[in-house]
């Protein structure tokens, strides 16, 4: 059976486990592997970008944020890198500054939150790119761009959580062809994004 959504999908994983009586802890096998493919994969799909007003130091992260790509903010003389820096760097930054409040130039994690320093002293548009969650299957939502391409990822992931609660002996056989298609998988992004001919400038 292809796996093309999530119906056949907890179809399938139930055939892998010749097991008829997991219908009601099958999603929750999905779900586990939703979380952990979020955590492994690195894929340019799984990049986000949003725009958001900045005006004070902290501001919240988005609701499905993994990690920073790139974030900027828009000038009087064009679009400017913020740079991250450690929260001890940005302790060091705070105690050398003449003032608190200016145009950001870093930005660090702290709490939860992304702090900005200096503190914002105007409106400021930001540009977030950032890896996001998986968005999480469902009855409503029954597909994304990972079962489309990669559905091995959510099948051998799914296998993989089910084996401690089923108590079997199967794990490192689900771990070793998860990780296969994991590695896989990050290798197709980074094929994507780093290959081709570099850009080489020539004198007229």
């Amino acid at each position: 059976m292809a796996i093309t959504n999530y119906t056949n999908l907890q179809t399938t994983i139930a055939d892998f486990l010749n097991r008829d009586d997991l219908t009601a802890v099958i999603p929750t096998f999905i779900q586990l592997a939703e979380s952990q493919i979020s955590r492994d994969l690195r894929h340019w799909r799984q990049q986000r970008r949003v725009t958001t007003t900045v005006d004070e130091q902290f501001e919240n992260l988005p609701s499905d944020f993994i990690e920073a790509v790139h974030f900027y903010i828009a000038t009087t003389h064009g679009e400017k890198t913020l740079e991250f820096a450690s929260m001890a760097e940005i302790s060091r930054r705070k105690l050398s500054m003449v003032t608190n409040s200016g145009e950001p130039t870093v930005y660090t994690m702290n709490s939860g939150q992304i702090e900005f320093v200096p503190a914002p002293d105007d409106n400021y548009t930001l540009t977030m790119i950032y890896y996001a969650k998986l968005p999480q299957l469902s009855a409503t939502d029954t597909s994304n761009w990972v079962l489309e391409l990669y559905p091995d990822l959510y099948l051998y992931g799914a296998l993989l959580h089910s084996a401690p609660y089923l108590q079997e002996d199967q794990r490192m056989v689900w771990a070793q062809l998860y990780g296969a298609a994991m590695q896989q998988a990050n290798a197709d992004a980074d094929g994507a994004m780093y290959s081709g001919s570099p850009l080489v400038m020539r004198n007229k």
